[in-house]
C-alpha cells in the first residue's frame, strides 16, 4: 500500500528525535492545515481532500477568525484566501509574519487573480506560495507537501542546532564543573572528615539521649542504674528508682496535636530536672514516661518526698504559647538496699508501683510491695485463660429483660457476656472485662457477643430486641459496622431489633470520627443508647451532638433515691430531660418495690435489675416473656390472619 505524502513528512521529523533534547521537536500526529477561506463550499471540498490525503483540518471563514487560531494554535500551514470581505489576506499574512517566521509557519495563497502584481504584493509580504482559483487539487497537494517538508526540514536544523548547542554548553559546564571539583576536592575531603567526626559524634550522643528533651534514654539510664546498683551497701547505701508517668497527657496530644504535646514533654523534662540533686539521674523512657535514679539519700524517704514534689511540680500550669496546659503525675517507687536483686526487677518494681498509682485515683505514688507483684502475675494468668477460653469458646451470654412501664412488658433484653473459669468458676466481668480492653482482646470477644445476641433474639417475639454493650475499644481497633452488618445478615435479625449501648467516652475519644460510625449504625435501623448516662462530666454537650434512642440512668442514682431527695432529682431531671429529648429513660439496678415506685413516679419509661429477674441464660428467655404474658406461638400470627 503507497505510503501518503503527509505520513512521509511525519517520518521524516521523527528520524530525528533520537538526536534531539528530551521532548524537543514533538511532532503532531497529522501535518495541521488551516484553510482560510469566506467561501463555505471551497472549505468544505479543500477540507475534505486534504483529510483524506491524511492532513488534520482546521477552518476559518475570515481573517479575524484565523488570526485569532493561528495565535491559540499550532499549524503547520496555512492556506490563505486573499479576497475576503473584513480583512484580505494579504493583510492577514502581515499580521502572521510579525510573529511566526515562513520557517515556523508557511502560508500559501489562494487567489482568483492571476496577475503578476497581487503575487508578487504576497510574495514580498512572506508568502511562501501560490494557488489559483479554481484549485487544482494535485497543484495544491504539491505545493503543500512541499512547504510542509520545507517547514519540517528547517524546524530540524534549527533544533539539531539548539541540541548541539545544548550539547556544546553542556560538556562546557561539565568541564567547568570538573575543574572546580578537582580545585576543591581537597577542601571537601577535609569538611567530610570533619562532618563524620561530628556525625558520629551526634550518634553517639542519640543511642545514649532522647532526641526531644535531651535526657538520658533507656539504654544510658539502664547503664547508670547497673553502675550505681553495684556499689549499694546494706544498710549503708541504698537507692530510690522512680518512674514517672503522665496523666493525661494522651489527651493533650489529641485535641492541641503532638506539637504541643513535644513541647510540654520539654517544658517537664526542665521541671524534673530542677527538682533533682547533681548525683542523681534523669531519663525519658519513651512516651510520656520519665524514670529518675535517686543516690546518696536516705531510703524511701527520700524517694517519696522528691515523689511528691514531682506530683506538684507536674500539676502545675505550663503556657505553651496561646495554651495553658495542666496535667498530672503518678508515681512508682522502688528501692534498693541489697545485692539480692537485678536491674531489671528493679525496673520491673517500680513500673508495678506506679501503675497501682495510677489504678488507685492517679495524681498520687506508691511504693512497691511483693503484693503488686503477686497482682500483676495474676493478671498475667488471667490474660492467658482469656486467650484460652475464646479459642475454646468459654464464653457465654446471659441476658436480663428490660420491662416498659406502661404495658408491664418486656421489651428488650440486655446481653451480658459471663465466663465460667474450669477452676476458678465464675469470673465477674467487672475483673475480666478491663483486661479485654487493655489487651484488645475486647475487639473479638465484643463481635462474639453481637453474634451471639443477634441469632438469640432472631428466635424471640418480633416485639422483643436485645442490647449489647460497645466498648470504647472497638471504636479504636475493630471495624464495628462491619460487625453489626454481619451479625445481622447471618441472624435475619432486623436492625431495628438491635440496640447498642455506649458510654460517654466514646463520644469524648476521636467524636467526629465515632459519630459518623454510630450515624453509619443507625442508617442500619440500630437504635443507639447512652449508658451509664450522669457520670460523667459532659452528658448535656453529648446529647446534642448525637441523637440517641435511649439513655439509661446509672444504678448508683437508684441506689441512692431512697436515702435522700437529691437522688430523686437527679433521677427526674435525666427522666425529664429524656421526654423533652424524645428518648425512651431506663432505671437501671431496680433491686426492691420501693426503688420502682420511685422510679416510675419520676417518670422513666423503663425499668431494668434483679427486683424482675437477674440475668439468664438464654434457655431461659422465652420462659421469662411468657412469665410476662407476651409468649407468641411460633404461628399465632397466621392463625389470627386466618380467624
Amino acid at each position: 500500500m503507497a505510503t501518503s505524502p503527509a505520513s512521509k513528512i511525519r517520518e521524516s521529523i521523527e528520524t530525528l528525535q533520537p538526536f534531539l533534547p528530551e521532548g524537543a521537536g514533538a511532532v503532531a500526529a497529522a501535518p495541521h492545515l488551516l484553510i482560510v477561506d469566506d467561501v463555505d463550499d471551497n472549505r468544505a471540498v479543500l477540507a475534505r481532500r486534504f483529510m483524506r490525503r491524511g492532513f488534520q483540518i482546521s477552518e476559518a471563514n475570515c481573517g479575524r477568525q484565523a488570526l485569532d487560531m493561528v495565535a491559540t494554535t499550532d499549524f503547520d500551514m496555512v492556506l490563505l484566501d486573499v479576497m475576503m470581505p473584513d480583512i484580505d489576506g494579504v493583510e492577514v499574512l502581515r499580521e502572521i509574519r510579525k510573529t511566526r517566521s515562513s520557517a515556523v509557519l508557511p502560508v500559501i495563497m489562494v487567489t482568483a487573480r492571476s496577475q503578476s502584481d497581487d503575487i508578487v504584493q504576497a510574495l514580498d509580504c512572506g508568502a511562501d506560495d501560490y494557488i489559483t482559483k479554481p484549485v487544482d487539487f494535485a497543484v495544491a497537494l504539491a505545493r503543500v507537501n512541499t512547504q510542509v517538508a520545507r517547514r519540517n526540514a528547517e524546524m530540524k536544523v534549527v533544533l539539531a542546532a539548539k541540541a548541539l548547542q545544548a550539547n556544546n554548553e553542556e560538556l562546557e559546564l561539565r568541564v567547568e564543573e570538573r575543574t572546580s571539583e578537582l580545585v576543591k576536592l581537597n577542601e571537601s575531603l577535609r569538611k567530610e572528615i570533619t562532618q563524620r567526626e561530628k556525625s558520629e559524634e551526634k550518634s553517639r550522643y542519640l543511642a545514649h539521649h532522647d532526641a526531644l528533651t535531651g535526657l538520658a534514654n533507656r539504654v544510658l539510664f539502664r547503664e547508670a542504674l547497673e553502675n550505681e546498683m553495684a556499689s549499694v551497701v546494706p544498710g549503708k547505701k541504698a537507692l530510690g528508682l522512680l518512674f514517672v508517668d503522665l496523666d493525661g497527657f494522651k489527651s493533650v496530644n489529641d485535641t492541641l496535636g503532638h506539637s504541643v504535646g513535644d513541647a510540654l514533654l520539654k517544658c517537664l523534662s526542665i521541671r524534673l530536672r530542677d527538682l533533682l540533686s547533681e548525683h542523681d539521674h534523669i531519663a525519658r523512657l519513651g512516651g510520656d514516661e520519665f524514670a529518675i535514679l535517686q543516690v546518696n539519700c536516705p531510703q524511701p524517704h527520700s524517694a517519696s518526698v522528691l515523689a511528691s514534689a514531682i506530683i506538684d511540680s507536674m500539676s502545675e500550669v505550663c503556657q505553651l504559647g496561646d495554651h495553658e496546659v495542666t496535667v498530672g503525675a503518678s508515681v512508682g517507687i522502688a528501692i534498693c538496699e541489697s545485692n539480692d536483686i537485678d536491674a531489671t526487677d528493679l525496673l520491673r518494681n517500680a513500673d508495678l508501683a506506679m501503675y497501682r498509682a495510677k489504678m488507685e485515683g492517679r495524681g498520687t505514688y506508691r511504693l512497691f510491695d511483693p503484693e503488686m507483684d503477686e497482682m500483676a502475675q495474676a493478671r498475667r494468668q488471667l490474660e492467658l485463660d482469656m486467650r484460652r477460653a475464646i479459642a475454646v469458646g468459654d464464653f457465654h451470654a446471659h441476658f436480663q429483660p428490660i420491662i416498659d412501664i406502661g404495658s408491664r412488658k418486656i421489651v428488650c433484653f440486655e446481653a451480658l457476656m459471663r465466663w465460667n473459669h474450669p477452676t476458678r468458676g465464675d469470673v465477674p466481668p467487672t475483673e475480666f472485662i478491663p483486661v479485654a480492653e487493655e489487651t484488645g482482646m475486647i475487639v473479638q470477644i465484643g463481635e462474639w457477643i453481637i453474634r451471639t445476641a443477634c441469632a438469640e433474639a432472631a428466635t424471640w417475639p418480633g416485639t422483643v430486641r436485645v442490647a449489647v454493650n460497645l466498648s470504647p475499644v472497638q471504636f479504636v481497633r475493630g471495624n464495628i459496622v462491619s460487625s453489626v452488618v454481619n451479625a445481622l445478615a447471618a441472624s435475619g435479625l432486623p436492625g431495628t431489633r438491635l440496640e447498642l449501648e455506649i458510654t460517654e467516652s466514646v463520644i469524648l475519644e476521636r467524636s467526629e470520627r465515632n459519630v459518623a460510625i454510630l450515624n453509619q449504625l443507625r442508617s442500619l435501623g440500630v437504635r443507639i443508647s447512652m449508658d451509664d448516662f450522669g457520670t460523667g462530666y459532659s452528658s448535656l454537650s453529648y446529647l446534642r451532638s448525637f441523637r440517641f434512642d435511649k439513655i439509661k440512668i446509672d444504678q448508683s442514682f437508684v441506689r441512692d433515691m431512697h436515702s435522700g431527695t437529691e437522688g430523686r432529682a437527679i433521677v427526674g431531671a435525666i427522666a425529664s430531660l429524656g421526654t423533652c429529648f424524645g428518648m425512651n429513660t431506663t432505671a437501671e439496678g431496680v433491686e426492691t418495690r420501693e426503688q420502682l415506685e420511685l422510679v416510675v413516679n419520676e417518670g422513666c419509661s423503663e425499668v431494668q435489675g434483679r427486683f424482675f429477674s437477674m440475668p439468664v441464660p438464654s434457655s431461659e428467655v422465652l420462659r421469662l416473656i411468657t412469665d410476662f404474658g407476651q409468649h407468641e406461638a411460633a404461628g399465632s400470627d397466621a392463625e389470627k390472619s386466618a380467624a
